[in-house]
Protein backbone atom coordinates (compact mmCIF):
# COMPACT_ATOMS: atom_id res chain seq x y z
CA UNK A 1 0.00 0.00 0.00
CA UNK A 2 0.86 3.33 -0.82
CA UNK A 3 2.33 6.16 2.35
CA UNK A 4 -1.45 6.82 3.19
CA UNK A 5 -0.47 10.24 4.19
CA UNK A 6 2.25 10.91 0.98
CA UNK A 7 4.07 12.70 3.50
CA UNK A 8 7.10 12.64 1.05
CA UNK A 9 5.08 14.40 -1.37
CA UNK A 10 4.12 16.96 0.71
CA UNK A 11 6.72 17.37 3.06
CA UNK A 12 8.81 18.28 -0.91
CA UNK A 13 5.49 20.51 -1.83
CA UNK A 14 6.21 22.44 1.32
CA UNK A 15 9.60 23.08 0.60
CA UNK A 16 9.34 23.91 -2.57
CA UNK A 17 6.90 26.46 -1.68
CA UNK A 18 7.69 27.55 1.71
CA UNK A 19 4.70 26.21 3.20
CA UNK A 20 3.53 24.24 6.33
CA UNK A 21 3.20 20.44 5.49
CA UNK A 22 0.47 19.99 8.04
CA UNK A 23 -1.96 22.71 5.58
CA UNK A 24 -1.10 20.63 2.55
CA UNK A 25 -4.10 18.07 1.01
CA UNK A 26 -3.55 16.18 -1.92
CA UNK A 27 -5.42 14.43 -4.42
CA UNK A 28 -6.59 12.00 -7.21
CA UNK A 29 -5.96 15.59 -9.81
CA UNK A 30 -6.98 18.71 -7.99
CA UNK A 31 -10.71 17.80 -9.57
CA UNK A 32 -10.75 15.40 -6.42
CA UNK A 33 -9.78 17.99 -4.16
CA UNK A 34 -13.12 20.39 -5.40
CA UNK A 35 -14.92 17.15 -4.71
CA UNK A 36 -13.96 16.76 -1.36
CA UNK A 37 -14.80 20.70 -0.50
CA UNK A 38 -18.11 19.65 -1.76
CA UNK A 39 -18.29 16.79 0.34
CA UNK A 40 -17.09 18.41 3.32
CA UNK A 41 -18.50 21.62 3.46
CA UNK A 42 -22.44 21.28 0.89
CA UNK A 43 -25.21 19.27 1.65
CA UNK A 44 -28.58 18.65 -0.41
CA UNK A 45 -29.80 22.66 -1.69
CA UNK A 46 -26.89 24.21 -0.42
CA UNK A 47 -25.28 26.75 -3.36
CA UNK A 48 -21.93 27.04 -4.65
CA UNK A 49 -20.97 29.80 -6.88
CA UNK A 50 -18.57 29.24 -9.61
CA UNK A 51 -17.73 31.91 -12.46
CA UNK A 52 -19.02 30.98 -15.84
CA UNK A 53 -16.47 30.04 -19.09
CA UNK A 54 -14.29 28.36 -16.51
CA UNK A 55 -13.64 24.70 -15.41
CA UNK A 56 -16.49 22.07 -15.78
CA UNK A 57 -15.42 20.48 -13.10
CA UNK A 58 -17.01 22.75 -10.68
CA UNK A 59 -20.86 22.32 -11.02
CA UNK A 60 -19.90 18.48 -11.31
CA UNK A 61 -18.65 18.60 -8.25
CA UNK A 62 -21.21 20.70 -6.46
CA UNK A 63 -24.31 18.65 -8.03
CA UNK A 64 -22.25 14.95 -7.09
CA UNK A 65 -23.54 15.84 -3.42
CA UNK A 66 -26.82 17.71 -4.20
CA UNK A 67 -25.98 21.33 -3.99
CA UNK A 68 -26.91 23.73 -6.49
CA UNK A 69 -24.47 25.42 -8.99
CA UNK A 70 -24.80 28.77 -9.15
CA UNK A 71 -22.93 29.87 -12.38
CA UNK A 72 -21.83 33.79 -12.07
CA UNK A 73 -21.11 36.23 -15.26
CA UNK A 74 -18.24 37.07 -15.95
CA UNK A 75 -16.33 39.88 -17.39
CA UNK A 76 -14.29 39.45 -20.55
CA UNK A 77 -13.59 36.21 -19.44
CA UNK A 78 -12.24 37.34 -16.03
CA UNK A 79 -13.94 36.37 -12.35
CA UNK A 80 -16.23 39.66 -12.13
CA UNK A 81 -15.97 40.36 -8.13
CA UNK A 82 -18.96 42.55 -7.97
CA UNK A 83 -21.12 39.95 -9.54
CA UNK A 84 -20.40 36.98 -7.21
CA UNK A 85 -20.79 39.01 -4.31
CA UNK A 86 -24.38 39.84 -5.96
CA UNK A 87 -25.00 36.02 -5.76
CA UNK A 88 -24.24 34.90 -2.43
CA UNK A 89 -27.80 34.09 -0.41
CA UNK A 90 -28.57 32.44 2.44
CA UNK A 91 -27.86 29.30 1.07
CA UNK A 92 -24.56 30.12 -0.18
CA UNK A 93 -22.05 27.71 1.38
CA UNK A 94 -18.49 27.41 -1.04
CA UNK A 95 -17.14 31.14 -2.73
CA UNK A 96 -14.09 31.17 -2.64
CA UNK A 97 -12.19 28.05 -3.91
CA UNK A 98 -9.01 30.09 -6.05
CA UNK A 99 -8.02 27.29 -9.15
CA UNK A 100 -4.51 27.83 -9.54
CA UNK A 101 -3.78 24.62 -11.96
CA UNK A 102 -2.33 27.22 -14.03
CA UNK A 103 -0.27 29.24 -11.98
CA UNK A 104 3.13 27.83 -12.85
CA UNK A 105 2.32 29.56 -16.17
CA UNK A 106 1.65 33.16 -15.03
CA UNK A 107 4.46 35.74 -15.68
CA UNK A 108 2.10 38.93 -14.83
CA UNK A 109 3.80 40.95 -11.96
CA UNK A 110 0.53 41.63 -10.30
CA UNK A 111 -0.70 37.99 -10.18
CA UNK A 112 -0.89 35.72 -6.72
CA UNK A 113 -1.48 32.16 -6.75
CA UNK A 114 -3.98 32.19 -3.63
CA UNK A 115 -0.51 31.25 -1.48
CA UNK A 116 -0.88 34.80 0.21
CA UNK A 117 -4.29 34.68 0.78
CA UNK A 118 -4.80 31.80 2.87
CA UNK A 119 -1.93 32.43 4.62
CA UNK A 120 -3.81 35.13 5.83
CA UNK A 121 -6.88 33.75 6.04
CA UNK A 122 -9.00 31.26 7.44
CA UNK A 123 -11.99 29.91 4.93
CA UNK A 124 -9.92 30.06 1.69
CA UNK A 125 -8.62 27.19 -0.04
CA UNK A 126 -6.36 26.89 -3.03
CA UNK A 127 -6.28 24.33 -5.63
CA UNK A 128 -3.14 23.42 -7.95
CA UNK A 129 -1.97 20.38 -9.89
CA UNK A 130 0.40 18.42 -11.38
CA UNK A 131 -1.12 17.81 -15.45
CA UNK A 132 -0.19 20.96 -16.98
CA UNK A 133 3.32 21.96 -16.47
CA UNK A 134 4.53 18.79 -15.14
CA UNK A 135 3.11 16.52 -18.19
CA UNK A 136 2.31 14.13 -15.67
CA UNK A 137 -1.74 14.09 -15.97
CA UNK A 138 -2.42 10.45 -16.46
CA UNK A 139 -1.32 9.57 -12.89
CA UNK A 140 -4.01 11.85 -11.75
CA UNK A 141 -2.25 14.31 -8.76
CA UNK A 142 -2.84 16.98 -7.39
CA UNK A 143 -2.78 19.35 -4.14
CA UNK A 144 -4.52 21.90 -2.18
CA UNK A 145 -3.16 24.22 0.38
CA UNK A 146 -5.50 25.82 2.81
CA UNK A 147 -5.81 26.39 6.81
CA UNK A 148 -4.65 23.43 8.78
CA UNK A 149 -8.59 23.02 10.36
CA UNK A 150 -10.06 23.14 6.90
CA UNK A 151 -7.05 20.58 5.84
CA UNK A 152 -8.13 18.57 8.41
CA UNK A 153 -11.52 18.37 7.57
CA UNK A 154 -11.01 17.22 4.05
CA UNK A 155 -8.37 14.43 4.88
CA UNK A 156 -11.02 13.39 7.20
CA UNK A 157 -13.50 12.64 4.15
CA UNK A 158 -10.98 11.91 1.18
CA UNK A 159 -10.61 7.98 0.56
CA UNK A 160 -8.01 5.96 2.17
CA UNK A 161 -4.67 5.45 0.01
CA UNK A 162 -5.77 7.72 -2.35
CA UNK A 163 -2.61 8.83 -4.03
CA UNK A 164 -0.70 5.63 -5.55
CA UNK A 165 2.94 5.14 -4.58
CA UNK A 166 4.04 5.96 -8.57
CA UNK A 167 2.36 9.43 -8.45
CA UNK A 168 3.65 9.90 -5.42
CA UNK A 169 6.83 9.60 -6.33
CA UNK A 170 6.14 11.20 -9.75
CA UNK A 171 5.30 14.38 -7.87
CA UNK A 172 8.53 14.86 -5.73
CA UNK A 173 10.49 13.80 -8.97
CA UNK A 174 8.43 16.57 -11.21
CA UNK A 175 9.05 19.50 -8.36
CA UNK A 176 12.76 18.56 -8.27
CA UNK A 177 13.26 18.58 -11.56
CA UNK A 178 13.79 22.61 -12.38
CA UNK A 179 15.77 22.23 -15.33
CA UNK A 180 12.43 20.73 -17.28
CA UNK A 181 10.33 23.90 -15.87
CA UNK A 182 12.41 26.43 -16.94
CA UNK A 183 12.27 24.31 -20.69
CA UNK A 184 8.88 24.08 -20.72
CA UNK A 185 7.98 27.52 -19.55
CA UNK A 186 10.10 29.05 -22.25
CA UNK A 187 9.07 26.50 -25.34
CA UNK A 188 5.31 26.82 -24.27
CA UNK A 189 5.81 31.15 -24.24
CA UNK A 190 8.03 30.81 -27.59
CA UNK A 191 4.79 28.78 -29.36
CA UNK A 192 2.02 30.27 -27.56
CA UNK A 193 3.16 33.90 -29.16
CA UNK A 194 3.77 32.40 -31.72
CA UNK A 195 0.12 30.61 -32.43
CA UNK A 196 -1.48 33.81 -31.23
CA UNK A 197 0.34 36.07 -34.11
CA UNK A 198 -0.23 33.30 -36.68
CA UNK A 199 -4.07 32.77 -35.68
CA UNK A 200 -4.70 36.50 -35.86
CA UNK A 201 -3.14 37.40 -38.86
CA UNK A 202 -5.49 34.78 -40.24
CA UNK A 203 -8.27 37.33 -38.69
CA UNK A 204 -9.40 35.48 -36.13
CA UNK A 205 -9.68 36.91 -32.24
CA UNK A 206 -7.29 34.98 -29.97
CA UNK A 207 -8.55 36.07 -26.24
CA UNK A 208 -5.41 37.31 -24.21
CA UNK A 209 -3.46 33.80 -22.58
CA UNK A 210 -1.37 32.93 -19.51
CA UNK A 211 -1.98 29.34 -19.74
CA UNK A 212 -0.34 26.93 -22.07
CA UNK A 213 -3.62 27.23 -24.45
CA UNK A 214 -5.17 30.07 -26.47
CA UNK A 215 -8.95 30.53 -27.00
CA UNK A 216 -9.66 31.37 -30.41
CA UNK A 217 -13.25 33.19 -31.65
CA UNK A 218 -14.40 32.46 -34.99
CA UNK A 219 -17.50 35.00 -35.57
CA UNK A 220 -17.72 34.30 -39.30
CA UNK A 221 -20.77 32.24 -39.77
CA UNK A 222 -20.02 31.04 -42.94
CA UNK A 223 -16.69 29.69 -41.42
CA UNK A 224 -18.00 29.16 -37.63
CA UNK A 225 -15.99 27.40 -35.07
CA UNK A 226 -18.24 24.39 -35.61
CA UNK A 227 -17.01 23.36 -39.41
CA UNK A 228 -13.52 24.63 -38.01
CA UNK A 229 -13.39 21.88 -35.16
CA UNK A 230 -15.29 19.20 -38.05
CA UNK A 231 -12.80 20.14 -40.44
CA UNK A 232 -9.44 19.90 -37.99
CA UNK A 233 -10.81 16.52 -36.92
CA UNK A 234 -11.15 15.29 -40.64
CA UNK A 235 -7.29 15.59 -40.66
CA UNK A 236 -6.43 14.36 -37.14
CA UNK A 237 -6.25 16.94 -34.65
CA UNK A 238 -8.52 17.41 -32.22
CA UNK A 239 -9.08 21.05 -30.48
CA UNK A 240 -11.44 21.50 -27.66
CA UNK A 241 -15.07 22.67 -28.92
CA UNK A 242 -17.71 23.85 -26.87
CA UNK A 243 -21.06 23.16 -27.81
CA UNK A 244 -22.77 25.27 -25.44
CA UNK A 245 -22.49 27.63 -22.32
CA UNK A 246 -21.63 30.90 -24.53
CA UNK A 247 -18.52 29.24 -26.36
CA UNK A 248 -20.02 28.46 -29.39
CA UNK A 249 -18.13 30.23 -31.18
CA UNK A 250 -14.65 29.24 -30.05
CA UNK A 251 -12.12 26.89 -30.46
CA UNK A 252 -9.40 26.21 -27.53
CA UNK A 253 -6.09 25.09 -28.99
CA UNK A 254 -3.46 23.53 -26.63
CA UNK A 255 0.13 24.37 -27.60
CA UNK A 256 1.15 21.42 -28.93
CA UNK A 257 4.80 20.21 -30.57
CA UNK A 258 6.53 22.35 -32.99
CA UNK A 259 5.18 20.70 -36.51
CA UNK A 260 1.30 20.20 -34.65
CA UNK A 261 1.29 24.19 -34.15
CA UNK A 262 2.66 24.55 -37.90
CA UNK A 263 0.63 21.93 -39.11
CA UNK A 264 -2.72 23.52 -37.01
CA UNK A 265 -2.14 26.92 -38.39
CA UNK A 266 -1.61 25.44 -42.22
CA UNK A 267 -5.30 23.47 -42.52
CA UNK A 268 -6.70 26.96 -40.33
CA UNK A 269 -5.55 29.08 -43.41
CA UNK A 270 -7.30 26.30 -45.53
CA UNK A 271 -10.08 26.26 -43.79
CA UNK A 272 -10.54 29.97 -43.91
CA UNK A 273 -9.39 30.39 -47.70
CA UNK A 274 -6.51 32.47 -46.34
Amino acid sequence: YPDPAYNKLRQTIAERYALDMKRIICGVGSDEILKLACRAYLKPDDEALYVAHSFSMYPIAIKSVGGVAIEVADHNYTANIDAILASISDKTRIILVLDAAYAEFVDQKDYEAGIELVERSKNVLMTRTFSKLYGIAALRLGWGYTCEEISQILDKVRDPFNIPSSAQVAGVAALKDTEFEEMALAYNNKWRTWLTEQITTLGLTVVPSQTNFILIKFEDRDKSAAAANDYLLSHGYILRYYSSGGLEDCLRLTVGLEGENKEVVKLLKAFLGN
